[in-house]
């Protein structure tokens, strides 16, 4: 199982979520993708804020967001467009039957998952959820490009207005280890002095990991982006963009 971390589960939190992820590059490129696949039935797992989810939704087409955070949830179903979007409370075990066209983790949601035995168990549930052919896209930060060296107070500081007043926020890492970064996030409510300290854990897989676990619980890899414009893949690249299809 996923542990929350603080991120997820308070609400002051939650409601800032969007406002710290509002690039439209991934979104852009997985509603491009939906559209180019001709998706139907398309599932998001880990739809956090629903963001993208109701952006999916449309005449024809049947759309499911799965998180396993209540105040995800429960700030998405509030959000205008969240009747067209059928919300469940869960996890991968709670995909339902096998006849989705699309499933997408987006957010590096593929990262949450530490140890390699509960990654393939939840890759195995997706594609038991997919019909044959269907296509699972998702997205993990390249650990070759060692982003978290660039995770700390100096070059991550930001101060901004929030629903709960003027705020700041910066990361620090804790500790790294072979494959795994372990960092606190850091938010002050200004007129209050509050501080909410957040501890995160995340796994970065390599290409050669994540395109190995793939083919192990049934996928075939179809294309493997460097960027939001479909740029390649180098070692080079921030980002990897899996697109793999169920066999």
């Amino acid at each position: 199982m996923v542990k929350l971390d603080l991120h997820y589960v308070d609400p002051r939190l939650v409601a800032l979520y969007d406002l710290e992820n509002s690039s439209r590059a991934d979104t852009d490129f997985y509603l491009n993708l939906a559209t180019e696949l001709e998706a139907r039935r398309i599932l998001d797992l880990g739809c956090g804020t629903g963001v993208l989810a109701r952006e999916f939704a449309g005449p024809g087409r049947e759309v499911t967001g799965i998180d396993p955070a209540p105040a995800m949830l429960s700030f998405a179903r509030q959000q205008p467009g969240a009747e067209q979007v059928r919300w469940i409370e869960g996890d991968s075990t709670s995909l339902g039957k096998p006849d989705a066209d699309l499933l997408v983790m987006t957010g590096n949601v593929a990262q949450v998952f530490l140890d390699d035995t509960g990654w393939e168990a939840t890759l195995r549930d997706i594609h038991a959820a997919l019909r044959p052919g269907g296509h699972l896209a998702f997205e993990s930060r390249n650990p070759a490009v060692r982003a978290w060296e660039h995770w700390n107070r100096a070059e991550t500081f930001e101060e901004f207005d929030s629903p709960n007043g003027p705020m700041e926020s910066w990361l620090d890492i804790v500790r790294v280890e072979p494959g795994r970064v372990l960092m606190e996030g850091y938010n002050i409510f200004k007129d209050t002095g509050e501080v909410l300290k957040v501890s995160s854990e995340l796994r970065f897989r390599s290409f050669d990991e994540i395109t190995a676990s793939l083919e192990k619980t049934g996928f075939t890899v179809e294309r493997v982006y460097g960027d939001w414009t479909r740029g390649p893949f180098t070692e080079k690249s921030r980002v990897m963009v899996f697109v793999a299809r169920s066999g």
